[in-house]
């Protein structure tokens, strides 16, 4: 069994997307993925799983889309991967609500920065399946848009740090 950290796309977001977390991890036990965690209300979930991070996201995915009545979303990391990304972390100085790990299915493209728009005072910087962002002035008030992000999911460094914990991942 390996344990992963399941990230939903768009739940709880802005009053669209409600998906109880008893639901989600009831979800989780009825396709198999085992002693299911969440971690606050906005998809973010710790499981066992024996196949691989692909066929859970596949399992996951299809799950979501029957509940929700459409497709919802799923970036699944293992312990190494978290572990990788707090390691990584380019502005691992700045406070952690004001960093944001943008999660991808894929690496960026090598460009993907370059087509950011509405910086204000905003950094960047691309990981292996990430892409990193220091909101100095919080990311509440930030215009900031970086297009190759929008399939995937953000979480704070506070947040990605307790679910690195939650899997069992070295930090």
């Amino acid at each position: 069994m390996t344990r992963f950290v399941g990230l939903l796309r768009a739940v709880n977001v802005g009053g669209t997307g409600k998906l109880p977390m008893a639901d989600l991890r009831a979800i989780c036990a009825e396709i198999g993925l085992g002693n299911a965690q969440t971690y606050i209300a906005s998809g973010n979930v710790v499981f066992d799983w024996a196949g691989t991070a692909l066929t859970a996201r596949a399992a996951l995915e299809k799950r979501l889309a029957q509940y929700a009545g459409k497709p919802i979303g799923v970036l699944i990391r293992d312990a190494a991967e978290m572990s990788r990304i707090i390691a990584e972390n380019p502005f691992a100085d700045a406070p952690g609500n004001q960093v944001v790990t943008m999660f991808l299915q894929d690496p960026p493209p090598a460009d993907a920065l370059d087509h950011a728009r509405n910086i204000q005072g905003e950094r960047m910087a691309l990981g292996v399946q990430e892409i990193f962002v220091y909101y100095p002035d919080g990311q509440g008030s930030s215009k900031l848009q970086i297009p190759v992000a929008a399939t995937g999911t953000a979480r704070n460094m506070n947040t990605i740090r307790r679910l690195a914990d939650m899997v069992g991942a070295p930090v």
